[in-house]
Formats: structure tokens, sequence, C-alpha cells
């Protein structure tokens, strides 16, 4: 007697083995499991989405960073005396860093709306530690050289917070689908009720973020104020060597409308310009001089000063990977300059028509010009001919000198009250633009009092203090500035409310329809029989492209004596089958 029965084979589930393959290197069908994932490897999801959230902090720091990179720079070199590009390999492994998380965590996601149990492959496990370890050891590191700069991620909310907030709108509310699926279920638990609280938080949370926003340019398009002029900050630094005659003379040819430098007095009086204590990172003083390369600048008598190469360090270093967009006439003028005196600059300054703005270093106490220097630097704004009135901003250090200058437009590089500004007979203020607020400079602009703001390198930075009013900035890439005819983005306020209300609108009916068609769903496939799910899969599901439902002989009366009531037990969820009394098996 033969006995029919049916042999399920299930058909092929490509996607589904690609990410339980990859993310748990399940690429069987008998290796996966839908049962609730442990507490061990909910640990790890936290784990990782932790790492995701640091990474995402982290890269966002470096993209609005890239303001500052040569102060990072210079940071690292005052340290360790080399320098070089310290943020290309942070880029590049962060970059790396938090493709790969975020790869894992959109595999995670995957695996829970499929409802495959999670399982971290163990490679992947160092991989994550291995990720988060280093990026906290980079925020360590970042806080102990460079801690000021954190200050840029509250200055670039300004500009960025209301685009910040649409992505996360998008991405809270695509996340209600993962949500509702865990907590519709028939089953209940404090823990459901807690993830939907959480959630509900989170998401009034972000519907009234735009209340605490603080953007310059949500405003009147009437309202905007003149383009602030640009400054060369030690000329335009990117594409020529600091502080030398070529580098001022590309940033007039980039319309910089006046000069930014720093000024140090000479062993014997003569006023030169020079960032650096010492000469060592932009002058070739360690070939000329090895034994006083790390003495101070000031140390040095002009005709030493005057005998090394101030270009050719440019050259060999490339410190913005701006070279080789330089002809070779440009080279061959780059290697041959020499340290620029004060007059020099005042006097380019003078035929170009543009105003000066000098930061003067005091000499140090036994140096033989420390009484004098004041005097050393009026004697060369007097010798190279340019008007007062040009020379609109001297920075004194220390401010006790200040009472000893007449006839020059004085400034202050901090934040002062109005009342002492006008004690100090201060005109105008050179500030820092993590000092700078939107209510301070209206305050002073009020008052009459002139602000200028540092350091200024990108389009973003640069559209939010137009849009704050500021009249001027101090750049090192004037060929970057020039580029930005308008902000960014400009948009007025009756327009934003009208976005951001239509958006958190969108994304509550998105939710309430996802929760409401996840209780449909859930209801539905909780009222199915699962037998006529299976005769159903059997009967309908004929295609060739598909395995479908086979049949198997069992043959009765076998050579071991099988009686026809024996019958055929199979459990395709391991991938094993045998007969129920002890026949074969496999």
């Amino acid at each position: 007697m033969v006995k029919h029965q049916p042999l399920q084979v299930y058909e092929k589930q490509v996607f589904v083995s690609f990410v339980t393959g990859i993310y748990g290197c399940r690429w069987k069908r008998y290796q996966r499991s839908q049962d609730d994932s442990s507490r061990w490897e909910c640990t790890w999801f936290i784990i990782l989405c932790s790492s995701f959230l640091l990474l995402l902090f982290w890269a966002y720091f470096w993209s609005v960073a890239q303001n500052d990179f040569n102060e990072f720079n210079l940071s690292v070199y005052n340290r360790s005396g080399v320098w070089k590009d310290e943020t290309i390999p942070l880029l590049a492994s962060t970059t790396v860093g938090f493709s790969y998380i975020t790869f894992l965590l959109i595999l995670a996601l995957f695996h829970i709306s499929l409802g495959q149990q999670l399982n971290l492959y163990w490679v992947h496990k160092i991989g994550v530690l291995a990720t988060l370890l280093t990026t906290i050891s980079g925020v360590i590191t970042v806080d102990d050289i460079w801690r000021d700069e954190w200050d840029i991620l509250f200055v670039s909310l300004q500009a960025t917070a209301p685009f910040l907030h649409i992505g996360a709108l998008a991405t809270v509310t695509a996340v209600s689908w993962l949500v509702a699926g865990y907590v519709i279920r028939r089953e209940r638990s404090n823990f459901q009720i807690m993830v939907l609280l959480v959630y509900a938080l989170v998401l009034v949370a972000l519907y009234l973020a735009p209340l605490t926003f603080n953007c310059p340019c949500v405003m009147d398009r009437h309202s905007l104020k003149p383009r602030p002029d640009i400054i060369g900050r030690r000329g335009a630094p990117m594409l020529a060597p600091e502080h030398t005659l070529v580098s001022f003379n590309r940033a007039l040819q980039h319309g910089a409308s006046s000069l930014e430098a720093d000024v140090t007095i000479s062993v014997d009086g003569v006023p030169f310009l020079m960032r650096d204590r010492t000469l060592r990172r932009t002058t070739d003083v360690s070939k000329i001089f090895p034994a006083r390369q790390l003495d101070d600048a000031s140390l040095f008598n002009w005709t030493e000063i005057r005998s090394l190469n101030a270009g050719q360090w440019f050259l060999e270093s490339d410190p913005y990977w701006t070279v080789e967009t330089l002809t070779a006439r440009e080279r061959s003028r780059i290697g041959n300059q020499t340290v620029c005196s004060l007059t020099e600059m005042l006097r380019l300054a003078s035929r170009a028509n543009v105003s000066a703005l000098l930061n003067i270093r005091k000499p140090l106490p036994e140096h033989p010009r420390s009484r004098n220097w004041f005097m050393d630097t009026l004697w060369a704004v007097q010798k190279s001919g340019i008007s007062q009135k040009r020379v609109r901003t001297v920075t004194w250090t220390p401010d006790t000198d200040r009472g000893r200058v007449r006839g020059l437009q004085q400034a202050a590089n901090e934040k002062l009250s109005l009342e002492e500004i006008r004690q100090r007979g201060i005109t105008s203020l050179t500030l820092h633009y993590s000092k700078a607020s939107h209510g301070d400079i209206q305050e002073y602009l009020a008052n009459n009092v002139s602000v200028t703001v540092y350091p200024v390198n990108e389009p973003w930075l640069y559209s939010i203090l137009w849009c704050s009013g500021v009249p001027s900035v101090s750049s090192d890439a004037p060929q970057v500035l020039r580029k930005v005819p308008y902000p960014i983005w400009l948009m007025s306020q009756n327009a934003y409310n009208f976005i951001w209300i239509s958006s958190d609108l969108l994304s509550l009916i998105i939710v309430i329809g996802i929760f409401c068609f996840q209780k449909w769903r859930m209801s539905g496939m909780q009222n199915y029989n699962p037998e006529q799910i299976m005769l159903s899969a059997v009967s309908h599901r004929t295609s060739r492209d598909v395995n479908i439902m086979k049949e198997k002989l069992i043959l009765s009366e076998l050579n071991n004596g099988l009686s026809s009531t024996e019958e055929l037990s199979l459990y395709p969820e391991n991938g094993y089958a045998r007969y129920s009394h002890g026949g074969p098996s496999r």
C-alpha cells in the first residue's frame, strides 16, 4: 500500500540570507531563528546604537570644524614640533568607522523589521568595540589639545538647526514602524509601555524643538545688511606662504578689502611679520642658524631675519594641498620669498588703497626694545606713507600701552562692556566667532562699535555672520568667501513657521497611520489558522521558478517491515527528515 504525504520545500529568501549572513554569518535557513533576541544580543544592539550616535556627533563635529583646520594643525605643531596635516587621517578614519557602524545598524534594523533574531557575528563585535574605543579616545584627545573648538558646535547650529530638525524628524518618523511592530502585540509588558512612552517623548520634543532655535538667517530679506568686508588674515595663506608679499597680493586679487598681520619687533627695532614665537615653521632657520632655531623670533636682528627663506617650506609641506594648482612661475616666485617687514606690507596696502589690521606682540622683558617697541611700530607706519586713517585697527598687547599711542584707530580683541569700550577709547572689536553672539553684535553695532569676526573660512559661517549684520570678517580663505554672493539660505519667519508646522503635522499623520496599520496587520495575522496558511501555500504555489510543495511516496512493507501506518516526519526548520519509528534518518 502506498501512502502520499506532502513535503514542503521553502522558496529562496535571498534578501533575508544577505541580511542575516553579513550581520551574523548565518547564511543557511536552519541557522536562523525568529525567536526573541537574547538579552546579550540586545545589549550589543544598544552598544551598536550608542556607537552610531557617537560617530554621528563626531562626524558632524569634523564637518563644521573645517573652518579651523589650520588652527588644529598649529596646535598639534606647537606640541610635536612637526608640521603636517593631521586632519587627513582623522577624516579618513571617521568616514570608514561611520560607514561601517551605519551599515551594521541598518542590517540590525532589517533584522527587527523581518522578525529575525539578532545575533551579531563575533568579528563585528570586535569591530564595533574597536570603533567605539577609537572614537572615545579621539574625543578625549581633542578635548585635551583643542578644547575651545567645541564652541563651534553651538555656533554651527545657527545655520544647520532647521535642516537637522527635518532630518531627525524624518528618521524618528520612520522608526515608528519598528516601534509600532514591537508595541502592538497580543502580550503586554511594562517594557513595551516604557518604549512607547520614550518614543512619544522624543517625538514631542522634536515637534517643539524649533522654539529653541536662534537662526540669524530666519529674517526678512529686506532687513539684510550689506555684504561683510573680507580681511586677508595673514594674506591668503592657503594660496601662498603666510605673511609674505605674494600672500598679501593674492588676498587683494581675491577681493580682500583689508590686510591683517601679526607684528613682532626684531632685536634692532625693525617690526616684521611673524605669527609663531619662533622662526622654525615658516623659514629655513634650522639650516641657516641650527643652534638658534628654538630661540624667540624677536631675538634675531633684521639682517639675520632677512637672510632666511620664507617660501620654500610652503612648497615642501603643501599645508593646504594647493601647490599642484600653482604654475611654474608662481612656484619660483614663492620659493624666493623672504620674511616681510611691516613697512613693506603697509606700502602695499597704501598702493591698493586698503586698510590694515595689526596685532602687535610686545617683546620679552629682556628684549632691547621692550620699552621702545611702540615707537618702532609708529615709525614703521609713518615710513610706509600710509594714512593713519587706513590703519584702522591696532591691537596692543598688553592693553596698558594703549594710552601711549595717539592718531591710530584702536581696537580690542576681547569681549568688553560698552562702558569699558568708552573708557578705553576703543572704536572697534576683533572677536573670535565663538564669542560674538547675534545679540552682542546687534548691541555693539547699535552703539557705533564696529565688529570684526575671525577666523571665517567657510561659507556657512560667513552667511550667518552676514545675516547678523557683521561689518567685516577676517579670513584665511578670501578666495572661498569671494564666491559667496548671498547667504547660503535665507527665509522669512512666516515661511519657516509654515515649514515647521507642516513637517510636524505630516510626521504626526504618518506615525498615527503606521500604528493603525500595524494594529490591523497584527490582528489579521492573529485571526489566521496556521494550517490554512500551509494548505493555501501548497495549493497556490505552482510556478517553476519557486520550489513548491512536492509529494514523496512512502512505500510500505520495506525490508525492515515498516507498517502502513508509519509516516515520514519532516523538520524543515533544521534541515533534517527522519522516519517516526527508527527508520532511516539524515
